[in-house]
């Protein structure tokens, strides 16, 4: 039965979606209560993934084959290994989150919960395919039920341009990646990823294709200067949008990267290292500065993000299993601090239907347990030891280091402004002057809130304090990764 898994975590939150589409509109508690009951199954089920996976296994687990395409060699293929196990776990985490989160403030519960069902179900299903063309078709399918959480379920007027913006940039990014993707199947014959990792591309056509997917995975991380949509995709997205925005689709770059870029063209990849490291570190310092400026508390996490995932491309493209390791937990650690972080700016504006900083003062004193969780992962969104962001800045710089200690100098003063600007933000959240002529009445966290909260605190302490039981799962992955890597390009890294 294991060797089903995969196929039940993908096809679990579908059918739950198809059965919901039944259900009357008016029929809200039970939409509600079937959405969550879903999610929830299928997140308990992908921990069956962490449980019987073996750490000290470099192959692919709970592999699933079946015909697709079979007269062209296209085969529908599920593994995973330990760079991908964890993101299905927190792709399976994160989404019954989305559905308490919206559980009161969205009027549209039918489509509310339907679209993060199929969200949730592409999701899981672009870190478990093996077989590249699959890969791009569900790597942009994940666009459409995103497109209508941001259009339909959006906060202000400006949600269905931010929708056509988030669709047409990661869109248009991607084309290139589907001509590269149709150059290596007319030269290699297959698009299977573990066959594709033995195959042998010229110098030249590891730079074109590079290059091809480069396109498609810079708008998705995003780096600079194609990073516009993302602060705009925020503002206007409902508060679970924005969580799983940053907590997942953010990671579909990066994870491309890391499963595509790095193992397929490694020549291609030290080529274009220098170019990796000076967009990174632009991006770093650029959005770091630029979240000072901000006013809008979504905007502030949204650049926010910006930097962090380009600290996560740093420890990628150093190239040695320090660096990559530590981008892996960055990753997760992101996947947790960042979705957090818009839940308490989504608690607020249920409350007052602003995000404007200027309205916000004084807090502590009149919600102190939401004043706490706020603190808890701003310190988190800054590296303080203890916390999960810690060991994986800490790893990606050691990583960074090694390979290019100029470029860790310079990565190193995001970690600086980054203090800075979270610092700033709950400061004036939560001290300063009452502002009682904007707001006059205040409310805590209410239970479901709380409870919202609990886990993501739970997962960031553990990170922080015991992170061996996530490199555990990671180390054989990463060491093979980078041992094909180095075989193809004839060094020892």
């Amino acid at each position: 039965m294991i060797s089903y898994l995969l196929p039940t975590l993908i096809l679990l939150p579908l059918i739950g979606s198809l059965i919901l589409s039944f259900v009357p509109s008016s029929s809200v508690n039970t939409i509600r209560v079937g959405g969550l009951l879903t999610s929830s199954v299928t997140f308990i089920l992908s921990l069956l993934g962490w449980i019987f996976f073996d750490p000290s296994s470099t192959k692919f687990q709970f592999v699933y084959e079946a015909p697709w395409l079979g007269t062209s060699n296209i085969y529908l293929i599920l593994g995973i290994d330990g760079i991908s196990l964890f993101f299905v776990i927190l792709s399976a985490f994160l989404i019954p989150l989305c559905l308490l989160a919206g559980w009161e403030s969205i009027e549209r519960q039918k489509e509310y919960v339907i679209a993060f069902l199929v969200l949730e179900s592409l999701m899981i299903a672009v870190f478990c395919l093996l077989d590249l063309f699959l890969f791009y078709v569900f790597f942009e399918s994940v666009l459409i039920p995103m497109f209508f959480i941001i259009g339909i379920f959006g906060s202000r007027e400006r949600k269905i341009r931010a929708a056509y913006q988030f669709f047409l940039y990661t869109l248009l990014g991607s084309v290139l990646m589907l001509l590269g993707i149709l150059m290596i199947y007319s030269q290699t014959g297959t698009t299977q990823v573990e066959l594709l990792y033995t195959a042998e591309f010229s110098e030249m056509a590891q730079i074109i294709l590079w290059l091809s997917f480069f396109a498609s995975f810079a708008v998705k991380v995003p780096m600079v200067p194609v990073h516009i949509w993302l602060p705009e995709a925020h503002v206007e997205a409902p508060t679970a949008g924005s969580v799983i925005l940053a907590g997942i689709l953010l990671k579909l770059g990066t994870y491309g990267f890391l499963r595509f870029s790095i193992p397929l063209f490694p020549d291609a990849s030290l080529y274009f290292t220098p170019l990796v490291f000076t967009m990174s570190v632009i991006a770093v310092m650029y959005t770091s500065l630029t979240t000072v400026r901000q006013v809008d508390l979504k905007k502030i996490i949204a650049y926010s993000s910006v930097a962090h995932m380009n600290f996560v491309t740093l420890g990628l493209f150093s190239l040695n299993p320090l660096g990559v390791e530590g981008s892996i937990l960055l990753m997760l650690s992101h996947g947790l601090v960042s979705p957090a972080l818009f839940l308490c700016i989504g608690v607020l504006y249920d409350r007052y239907k602003t995000r404007l900083l200027r309205y916000y003062g004084g807090s502590v004193h009149t919600m102190p347990l939401l004043s706490a969780v706020f603190l808890f992962f701003t310190m988190g969104n800054i590296s303080l030891p203890g916390t999960s962001s810690f060991v994986g800045e800490f790893m990606v710089l050691s990583g960074t280091f090694v390979s290019n200690p100029f470029i860790c100098f310079l990565g190193a003063t995001g970690m600086v402004l980054g203090a800075a600007y979270s610092l700033w933000l709950y400061n004036r959240v939560a001290f300063g002057a009452f502002k009682p002529h904007f707001i006059s009445t205040y409310s805590d966290l209410n239970r479901r809130e709380f409870f919202i909260f609990v886990p993501l605190i739970l997962g960031v302490l553990w990170m922080g304090i015991y992170p061996e039981v996530f490199l555990n799962e990671i180390h054989a992955s990463v060491y093979n990764l980078l041992e094909n890597f180095s075989r193809a390009d004839g060094k020892i890294i």
